[in-house]
């Protein structure tokens, strides 16, 4: 009886290792935070395009309303576990919250990938690989970018979006930690916007008004950013207080070529959707892949705007 209890345990392993290349093909189901943004319409654009090497897969693209909605992306992930898709490319939108969801495709042998957020410690093992811009670095370099700007001394503000969210945590903590350490430099906020713009730009222009001194101002993601440079248009503030913003969208775009906007820290959103599909075929194929893959961040000015290299990231 023992001996077979063990043989019994060796192939439930063995089949809990194999089931990802059993059956080759299927639905691909790519969930990102919102659906209602250039940069995760970006991400689908890169997920699209890598389809068309992946024979034999289709591929499903969802995303809530609002990054906030949190457990509708839950629920989403959950839905493709109960249609037994044969991979899903996840953007979590809460460290936390989509753990559960993951375990449960994990149970079910469905390979994660994660792209551009990162869940808690208690997740880890539940997802295959994990695709990102490095956004603690990502951070620094904002900070960088706004010391040179405004110097060493005055106020600054950060202007946040989703508390919690993992690549909030090492965007906006990454910058925080470097002027805390490379400056004297006040810090007011972070404020954050549940990643929308029109509650940005509200905040930005509070924060404007409640502080006539201040000497420069981070908007951490895109619809924060694109909120921060109307907010900066509006108050008659462009130019005067140095902005740095996050993403490259058109709007984000042109407030760089009109100096609303000093600098943005530009994420290769393309990259990911197309390496995410890229990476989840390749674990459903018993393919071998890194756990951690950074895809990169540029700093994009109104020098290097129209560079090919910025072109390769602006959408």
């Amino acid at each position: 009886m023992k001996k077979l209890s063990v043989l019994a345990v060796v192939a439930a392993t063995c089949a809990l290792f194999s089931a990802y290349s059993q059956a080759a093909g299927g639905e691909i189901a790519v969930i990102v935070k919102s659906a209602n943004s250039n940069y995760w319409q970006n991400v689908q654009k890169g997920a699209t395009a890598a389809m068309g090497n992946a024979k034999g897969y289709t591929m499903t693209l969802q995303g809530p309303a609002a990054e906030s909605a949190i457990a509708d992306e839950v629920n989403m992930v959950e839905n493709a576990v109960n249609r037994h898709v044969a991979g899903i490319v996840l953007a979590p939108s809460d460290p936390d919250a989509l753990v559960p969801a993951m375990k449960k495709a994990w149970e079910a042998h469905i390979p994660v990938v994660l792209i551009d957020s990162m869940v808690s410690d208690s997740g880890k093992q539940y997802y295959q690989s994990f695709l990102s811009t490095d956004n603690t670095k990502a951070g620094e370099l904002c900070a960088k970018a706004m010391i040179e700007a405004v110097g060493q001394t005055g106020k600054i503000a950060i202007m946040s979006y989703v508390p919690g969210a993992g690549s909030e945590i090492g965007r906006v903590g990454g910058f925080r930690k470097y002027i805390e350490t490379h400056s004297k430099l006040q810090i007011v906020g972070p404020f954050y916007s549940q990643s929308q713009m029109a509650t940005a730009l509200n905040q930005t222009t509070d924060v404007l008004a409640a502080n006539p001194d201040l000497k420069g101002i981070f908007g951490a993601n895109e619809p924060t950013a694109v909120g921060m440079g109307r907010a900066l248009q509006q108050s008659g503030k462009s130019g005067k207080v140095a902005a740095i913003g996050f993403d490259g969208n058109q709007d984000l775009q042109g407030f760089v070529r009109d100096g609303t906007i000093r600098a943005i820290a530009v994420q290769s959103s393309y990259q990911m959707g197309y390496k995410g599909i890229e990476t989840v075929v390749s674990v459903i194929e018993k393919k071998p892949v890194q756990k951690q893959v950074d895809t990169g961040v540029m700093m994009v000015n109104k020098q290097n705007l129209d560079s090919p290299e910025a072109k390769n990231v602006l959408y």
